[in-house]
């Protein structure tokens, strides 16, 4: 059952993706550990609040808010709305995303299509639109994963990556002439030959992402915001299947904002 709170802190938040697997247990361990408005977002409104049902029933209050990452105006209604309600937020979770596993039998261009659109540029905008409302002190985590480890990808391509120097600009263009490339058939040569590589490019922008969002906001002084990016291993959830080593419970056990 969710306990009391451990802070007094009282703090809004938000978790993308939410109703089920790491998200869900995300939710949860907000609800516990943290004194405040919890919000569980999802695409699908009938899931969304069957997983604030299932969290009532353990104690734990989060508020539902439908929100489509992949669509901008399903984000600029979330940010209209906690402008009104909130005029701030603390804490933003970016952990809604898609894969495609080997059983698939999508074309590629439409997984890449659809994983990038919802990994990466969802992380993309809705950071972007929702970094207005950041109350000092507040945290940014975004949700990437080991598969978006860059030993799989060539040193040209991992020096670009890790670069110090590298733009938000920069970045989505890289990201947008994958997307291309795959679309062009020319990918691997260009040097995104592997497995699930829809996946893990959209994790490995992610990461990248999270680097840069991090200098732009250490640029402003009075900005005070922390981003990092988290690789939370392979749990048991509707994407990492029932033989994964690890439970979404043991994933987050200890897990905390600081």
């Amino acid at each position: 059952m969710c306990q009391q709170p451990q802070t007094e802190a009282f703090s809004h938040h938000c978790v993308t993706g939410g109703n089920k697997g790491i998200g869900l247990a995300i939710v949860k361990g907000l609800c516990e550990q943290f004194d405040g408005t919890v919000y569980l977002t999802a695409r699908d409104e009938g899931r969304g609040q069957e997983a604030v049902k299932e969290l009532n029933e353990q104690g734990c209050q989060p508020r539902f808010h439908q929100l489509d990452v992949s669509s901008l105006d399903s984000i600029h209604r979330f940010k209209q709305y906690l402008e009104q309600e909130h005029q701030g937020l603390d804490v933003l979770v970016n952990n809604a995303g898609v894969m495609y596993g080997h059983s698939k039998t999508a074309p590629l261009v439409e997984q890449v299509d659809v994983t990038m659109e919802i990994n990466f540029f969802g992380t993309l905008n809705l950071t972007k639109v929702l970094s207005p409302l950041l109350r000092p002190h507040a945290r940014i985590v975004n949700v990437s994963g080991g598969m978006g480890d860059l030993s799989h990808v060539t040193p040209e391509l991992r020096q670009t990556f890790r670069s110090e120097q590298l733009t938000k600009e920069e970045l989505v263009q890289m990201m947008e002439q994958f997307v291309s490339d795959v679309k062009s058939g020319v990918h691997e040569e260009k040097g995104w030959k592997m497995e699930t590589v829809a996946y893990r490019v959209s994790k490995m922008g992610v990461t990248a992402l999270s680097m840069v969002q991090q200098r732009q906001f250490d640029a402003d002084p009075g900005a005070d915001v922390v981003v990092n990016a988290v690789c939370p291993g392979w749990s048991r959830t509707d994407m990492g299947g029932a033989s994964a080593g690890r439970s979404v419970e043991k994933v987050c056990l200890g897990t905390h904002l600081s």
